[in-house]
């Protein structure tokens, strides 16, 4: 394994020098189309996303590349290392000139993250974490919720979903709040501010891959919500869905969550 010191502080490095052209783009006028989809994408999804290319694969040419922003390649199946990369996740706060965006950067080796940051510009937040070395906001350890008890439990997730008639074992009150990235709601999760997030629908691997090993270096849990574990750089960069919590608080989520049926892809 590489020195996983030497890859934050290239990532780090990267995802803030992302974050200043982000703030930059924006001030000077953004260009805003809609992908086939219908999400929205800006001149600075695109501009951030060339800046952290020829960042990162100038320092590490032997690496592939995942991006939100870049056509995959199937090249990188054949890289032991590649980059998974964001350049904007939260582009509609971003585009709005709310905080809630962030840029996350994840190194994943043998389809693992290894080393990963999530830098949310504007508010001055960066989360780090390397495989075995902890987790981090500015420089200071961070841990999960210890929280045991799904009652009163701050989730960051859909309400009308978790409140909804068709689960089989109800569940109990909670307190919802919504955030626009999913990689900073996971960032959030691993720092103890809240409890858990949950997503039934299927994630791709640039939204999810650093907040995977950010909260699991803080001690929190990943999973789909069949609580299967995560594996990246498959021919298909997508998770099935998203149970992210406290260690307590996992096996009570995902008791709930398994029987529902893993979305089409």
């Amino acid at each position: 394994m590489s020195d996983l010191a030497a890859d934050l502080d290239l990532i780090r490095d990267a995802a803030e020098a992302a974050g200043r052209l982000a703030l930059a783009e924006r001030d000077a006028g953004l260009k805003i189309w809609s992908k086939s989809g219908g999400s929205p994408v800006t001149s600075a999804d695109m501009a951030v996303d060339q800046l952290l290319k020829d960042t990162l694969l100038s320092a590490r040419p032997d690496h592939g590349w995942l991006s939100e922003e870049t056509t995959d390649n199937a090249d990188r199946l054949s890289n032991r290392r590649i980059f998974v990369v964001d350049p904007i996740d939260g582009t509609v706060a971003y585009m709005k000139g709310k905080p809630w965006w962030c840029i996350p950067i994840a190194i994943v080796e043998d389809g693992r993250p290894v080393a990963a940051v999530i830098h949310a510009p504007a508010l001055g937040e960066t989360f780090t974490a390397t495989l075995g070395g902890g987790a981090s906001l500015q420089g200071r350890a961070i841990s999960a919720s210890d929280t045991n008890d799904l009652d009163d439990a701050s989730v960051l997730a859909d309400a009308r979903l978790i409140e909804g008639p068709h689960w089989l074992e109800p569940w109990p009150a909670m307190r919802f709040e919504k955030r626009n990235a999913i990689a900073y709601r996971m960032a959030l999760v691993a720092a103890g501010a809240f409890d858990a997030a949950i997503n039934l629908a299927p994630k791709w691997d640039w939204d999810v891959c650093a907040g995977a090993l950010i909260v699991e270096e803080a001690g929190g849990r990943v999973s789909d919500h069949h609580g299967h574990a995560w594996r990246f750089n498959q021919a298909d960069p997508r998770q099935n869905s998203l149970v992210c919590s406290g260690p307590a608080l996992h096996p009570l989520i995902v008791r709930r969550t398994a029987p529902i049926p893993l979305a089409p892809r």
